[in-house]
């Protein structure tokens, strides 16, 4: 019997952010006294891949939000991701928007958020990145975001991308929350042209190279997304992750709740999200690498994902419901999938949709 069938229902009858800290305060127990972050029995070899300059056995990671201090990234990895993004960090430690600010919608296996980039800042992060193992189990990447107060929004991406360019294996920078008044505005072409030359540049005066992707938001125009992937590749960025939480609000949701600010995600946001994935594949021709994310809680969903043109998956609310060993299920599952339909690589499966 899976323990988080009587764990999870207790857990949620708590508020949604002391459940969370009291999950992340038992991952960090764990990893301190040498019981979790082990090295794990291999993952089928079908899941294997390598983008983005790094290896990974398996496609299966988790978002970012869920460690955003860089707390527990080992801990983690036990658990059977693939690969761990820590964040989203400011340069500055900020508190985030007001309580409360997060809210479960258990029917529909979604939650919404406003928490607006709380974090304890990019130095502490960074140091805690720093004392990761070399050969830890996955790759471990940073989302980046900017203050709420920032008087210049580029340099606070830029300081992100300097500080940690030599310390996680990839960087996201994050301009499609919508918790942070203006900050999806930084998808647009004027907005994002500096910006992308500005983290570009800031990346290459560092001496180290880990991939560089963009974070963007499900409620893009077609035409938005279009100039957004040729952008990325202008500048020489490595990939897209595909897609933040949306601002749409499914007539099914609970009125009371669809009425809370903030972002959708979960189970509503897996046909959406998936869609603009396939447009962006689309139009990116191979020329990206995609990380698909949003509503992902089974093997059918991170396999839809892939075959829309994702090269890796992530996903965050669908623990919450499902609790860790969801990880394995949704492995073992996406393995069974490919073989079924006559993959010998995941690789091979990215993009057969299209």
């Amino acid at each position: 019997m899976d323990p988080y069938a009587i764990i999870g229902p207790v857990m949620r009858r708590l508020p949604p952010e002391t459940a969370h800290g009291l999950t992340l305060a038992a991952l960090k127990t764990a990893g301190a006294a040498g019981l979790a972050g082990r090295r794990r029995p291999a993952a089928d070899p079908i899941l294997a891949t390598r983008c983005l300059g790094r290896d990974f056995a398996s496609p299966i990671g988790l978002a970012a939000g869920f460690d955003k201090n860089a707390e527990a990234a080992l801990p983690l990895l036990g658990l059977g991701f693939g690969f761990v993004e820590v964040g989203s960090v400011t340069p500055r430690p900020q508190p985030g928007n007001p309580r409360p600010r997060l809210f479960r919608l258990p029917r529909h296996q979604a939650l919404i958020n406003r928490l607006g980039f709380n974090n304890q800042g990019l130095e502490r992060v960074a140091a805690r990145l720093a004392r990761l193992p070399a050969d830890r189990p996955g790759p471990v990447g940073a989302n980046i975001g900017r203050n709420r107060d920032a008087d210049d929004p580029l340099a606070d991406y830029v300081a992100g991308v300097t500080r940690l360019a030599g310390l996680a294996d990839y960087l996201v920078i994050n301009v499609s929350s919508p918790n942070t008044e203006g900050l999806r505005r930084m998808q647009a072409a004027d907005h994002l042209a500096p910006l992308l030359a500005a983290v570009t540049a800031a990346r290459a005066a560092t001496g180290h190279r880990p991939a560089l992707l963009l974070k963007i938001a499900p409620d893009l125009a077609p035409d938005d997304l279009d100039a957004i992937v040729e952008a990325a590749v202008a500048h020489g960025l490595d990939g897209l992750v595909v897609t933040n939480t949306t601002v749409a609000r499914p007539a099914c949701l609970p009125p009371h709740l669809a009425a809370e600010a903030g972002g959708l995600s979960g189970r509503p946001l897996m046909a959406p999200s998936t869609a603009v994935l396939r447009r962006v594949a689309a139009v990116a021709r191979g020329r990206l690498v995609l990380i698909g994310v949003g509503g992902i809680a089974s093997g059918a969903d991170a396999y839809a994902k892939i075959r829309a043109g994702a090269t890796l998956v992530q996903l965050y609310t669908a623990l919450v419901y499902q609790g860790p060993r969801l990880i394995d299920r949704i492995a073992e599952d996406l393995a069974r999938r490919l073989r079924q339909d006559g993959f010998s690589t995941l690789g091979e499966a990215v993009g057969a949709d299209l």
